[in-house]
């Protein structure tokens, strides 16, 4: 095991090399990783001194425990300085630096998310966000009155408000199946959809992993299941993409939208849509393209003037998860999620709604306490111990509250976190 002191010794001999070392924490936390190399993901998942290293990158809020990275994730350091550099430069002289200067560096962004991700590089837009991404797939493909379009009650609210907008625009039909959770397994889920198909249903809308409890869905399975029936499936990837390893190869869909500002730690406000090459000439672009474009990736890239800073930095953020490992940081984020559930799970009334199996789970979990008053837990935790969680109250059958650390989270944190729910059960909420 790396000895803290060991490593920062090597850095950190006097209070002024101390600073230095958080503000060059990137470069630590990929040196540490030299020491790890020969380690399973697993094991380095427990090692504590490396994972101190890593936390050094980041400028998190120490006064706050941060468990919403579902929703949006800080970047480390790195990533904001490379941002806010781009940003800079780009105003020294706006339609000579950013228009002919640094949008043609996004080519270079394009090409590595492409390799990340497994696909053509002519298969993958840079968009601003999930729900834009799957928006241009949702409003761009082709379907007539009647169709029907098939999806999950816990899908996510912007994408079921999008068909519920064909529905009134094109006379589409929506249906939402529901599963339990868990679910008793991956087969349920191909099952469930499998059973639900109709002559009339034309593609199949689901999520990687949901926003809700964190489910991952056996996506290859399902996708050629449909398409051995002739339907077609946009996947919607908000929450997996850089949250454990896969590639396009173990998916095999034909549309798939993400968002970077989760678990790529990318900048605010980032985004791929991929789509497969002999499917965009078929897809309308969400915002009119020249018709030049029409087989172009590129054409569900004309937005009108953007920031090209926060596009170039992501390619800071995949240097930052290749450097880590992505094994290494799928099996660290299951870690954490596992050490407060599993601490928790044999209490009276408490109940995870997530699976254990690594399999159909990583950071992402979602838990219910029986009798209790759940947005008064929520606030409890916020009022009176700065933690930051999300609940789904009410929500397609759900009840409950959503915990998703991430690298930067200590395990000081996360137990702090359990502890506090372990009193609230034993002693009740504060009146």
């Amino acid at each position: 095991m790396l000895s803290r002191r060991t490593f920062i010794g090597r850095f950190a001999a006097s209070a002024a090399t101390v600073a230095s070392f958080n503000e060059n924490g990137i470069a630590h936390a990929l040196d540490a990783t030299r020491f790890v190399n020969n380690r399973t993901p697993e094991d380095v998942a427990k090692d504590e001194d490396f994972w101190f290293a890593v936390q050094q990158a980041f400028t998190v809020d120490r006064s706050l425990i941060y468990l919403n990275n579902g929703g949006v994730s800080p970047s480390p350091r790195i990533v904001q300085e490379a941002m806010r550099r781009y940003l800079e430069y780009s105003n020294t002289a706006p339609t000579y630096t950013m228009w002919r200067v640094l949008e043609p560096q996004k080519e270079g962004v394009r090409r590595r998310l492409a390799n990340a991700f497994g696909c053509d590089p002519e298969e993958m837009a840079i968009t601003r966000n999930a729900s834009e991404a799957l928006e241009i797939a949702q409003l761009g493909i082709s379907l007539k009155a009647g169709d029907e379009v098939l999806t999950t009650e816990q899908d996510y609210p912007r994408m079921l408000q999008t068909w519920r907008q064909r529905e009134r625009r094109d006379g589409i039909v929506v249906r939402k199946v529901n599963f339990p959770t868990p679910p008793k397994s991956p087969d349920a889920l191909v099952e469930m959809f499998e059973r639900a198909i109709t002559p009339k249903t034309r593609l199949i809308h689901f999520c990687h992993i949901t926003n809700t409890t964190g489910q991952i869905f056996p996506v290859k399975r399902i996708v050629q299941m449909a398409r051995s029936r002739g339907l077609e499936t946009i996947v919607d990837g908000a929450h997996a993409f850089a949250h454990f390893p896969f590639k396009h190869a173990d998916l095999d869909c034909d549309f798939y939208g993400t968002s970077l500002h989760k678990w790529l730690l990318a900048p605010f406000g980032t985004g791929f849509l991929f789509v497969r090459k002999n499917r965009i000439k078929d897809i309308w672009p969400m915002m009119p393209a020249d018709e030049k474009l029409d087989d172009n990736i590129r054409k569900f890239e004309q937005i009108g003037t953007h920031p090209e800073a926060n596009f170039l930095a992501i390619a800071e953020a995949l240097t930052f998860h290749e450097g880590i490992g992505p094994e290494r940081k799928a099996a660290r984020l299951r870690y954490l999620f596992q050490r407060w559930a599993k601490r928790l799970e044999g209490i009276k009334g408490f109940r995870v709604l997530t699976s254990f199996d690594p399999q159909q789970s990583c950071a992402l979990a979602t838990f219910t306490i029986e009798g209790m008053d759940l947005n008064k837990l929520i606030a409890h935790l916020f009022n009176d111990h700065r933690i930051i969680v999300t609940g789904f109250v009410n929500f397609a059958g759900i009840n409950g509250i959503r915990v998703t650390p991430n690298l930067f989270t200590t395990l000081r944190e996360v137990d702090t976190f359990a502890e506090v729910i372990e009193q609230a059960i034993h002693k009740g909420l504060p009146a």
